[in-house]
C-alpha cells in the first residue's frame, strides 16, 4: 500500500530507508520539491486552516511523524510501516548528504541553534557541506526585504536540501510560498531539530519515543504553553478517526 488516508490526508507508506531513498530521487529530479511530516497537531490544524491544507495537498512527500498516526492507521485497517519524525530524519539525511556530497542549508531555529548544529554535525559526519545557516528575526515572513535577503542567500549558496526549523504551520507555509523563488531541490520542515542537535532543548528519552509518549515529555518541558494543545485540541483526533472508521464500514456494507 503506497499511501494511507488518515483524516483526509494521504500519507506515504514508507520505511525510514525508503523515505531517504525517495528524498534522494527528489534531489536528483532537480525541481522545487518539499516534504511534510504530519503529527496529530497538524491533522487538527488541517481541518480548519485551508491554507495549510493546500500546502499538504501539494507536498511531494508526506511522512508520518508521531506514533498516534501509526496507531490510527492500524485501527483503520491500513497500517503504516513506520513512524518517521523530522527530528530523526534530519541527522540521517545529513549523514547521507555527507556520503554522496549533497549540500545543505539550515534556516530557522533560535539564535545560535543552527550554527551550533552545523558545528556538531560537521564534526560527526566528515565531508558534510553545510553551505549556510541563518536564524531570521521574529515576524520575518511578513517582511518583504527580509524574505528577499533569504531568497538571495539560498540562490547564491545553491543547496540540494534546505532544512527549515520554524515550527508548524509557519515552516510549511513559508516553504510552499517561496520554494519556486529559491529553487532548492528538496525543502523539509523540521521544527526544533536544530535545538535538539545543539543541546539547547532536551528530546524525550528513547524509551518514551519508542512507546509513543514523546508528546508527554514535551508537555512536561513546557506545560503552560502546551497543555491546551495536547489535552484539548489534540483530543479531537479520537472523534475524527472514529468517524473515518464508521464511514469506511458504511461503504463496505
Amino acid at each position: 500500500m503506497s499511501k494511507v488516508e488518515i483524516c483526509g490526508i494521504m500519507i506515504d507508506n514508507l520505511t525510514e530507508s525508503g523515505a531517504i531513498e525517495r528524498i534522494e530521487r527528489l534531489v536528483r529530479n532537480g525541481t522545487s520539491n518539499f516534504v511534510v511530516t504530519p503529527n496529530v497537531d497538524h491533522l487538527i490544524k488541517l481541518q480548519t486552516d485551508m491554507e495549510f491544507r493546500d500546502v499538504y495537498q501539494e507536498a511531494d512527500l508526506v511522512l508520518a511523524d508521531g506514533m498516534p498516526l501509526i496507531w490510527a492507521s492500524k485501527f483503520l485497517g491500513k497500517p503504516l510501516h513506520h513512524r518517521i519524525t523530522g527530528s530523526d530524519l534530519f541527522p540521517k539525511l545529513c549523514k547521507r548528504a555527507a556520503e554522496i556530497e549533497y549540500k545543505v542549508f539550515f534556516l530557522g531555529g533560535r539564535p545560535g541553534a543552527a550554527e551550533k548544529a552545523k558545528e556538531i554535525l560537521q564534526a560527526r559526519f566528515s565531508g558534510l557541506q553545510i553551505v549556510g545557516t541563518y536564524a531570521p528575526p521574529l515576524g520575518f515572513e511578513y517582511d518583504i526585504n527580509e524574505n528577499k535577503k533569504i531568497i538571495e542567500m539560498l540562490r547564491a549558496s545553491s543547496p540540494d536540501i534546505l532544512f527549515v526549523g520554524l515550527g508548524a504551520p509557519k515552516q510549511e507555509k513559508w516553504i510552499y510560498m517561496n520554494k519556486d523563488r529559491y529553487e532548492v531541490p528538496v525543502s523539509i520542515g523540521i521544527g526544533v531539530s536544530f535545538e535538539f542537535v545543539a543541546g539547547m532543548v532536551r528530546r524525550a528519552p528513547k524509551w518514551m519515543q519508542r512507546i509513543g509518549i514523546e508528546w508527554f515529555w514535551r508537555f512536561l518541558m513546557e506545560p503552560k504553553k502546551l497543555w491546551k494543545r495536547y489535552f484539548v485540541n489534540d483530543m479531537k483526533i479520537f472523534k475524527m478517526v472514529l468517524n473515518q472508521k464508521r464511514e469506511a464500514n458504511k461503504k463496505e456494507c
